[in-house]
């Protein structure tokens, strides 16, 4: 797995105590949605977080991170 975490996406998950551990943790075993069609953006939630990302072949590239409500 190849990750690339955007700066806004990096000071969210700093900001809210998440690590990047936590990011991939998240991708790899969260319950996944899609949440744009057209921009092929997908969330994936697992335990307290939610991830919104890309997806190009083997490459993920993290949009935001957040706490889940």
């Amino acid at each position: 797995m190849e990750l690339f975490i955007t700066k806004h996406a990096l000071d969210q998950a700093r900001e809210r105590g998440i690590s990047v551990n936590e990011i991939k943790e998240t991708i790899q075993k969260g319950t996944k949605f899609i949440q744009d069609e057209k921009e092929k953006k997908i969330v994936s939630d697992y335990r307290h977080i939610r991830v919104v990302f890309k997806k190009s072949e083997n490459k993920y590239y993290v949009i935001t991170v957040m706490i889940r409500k």
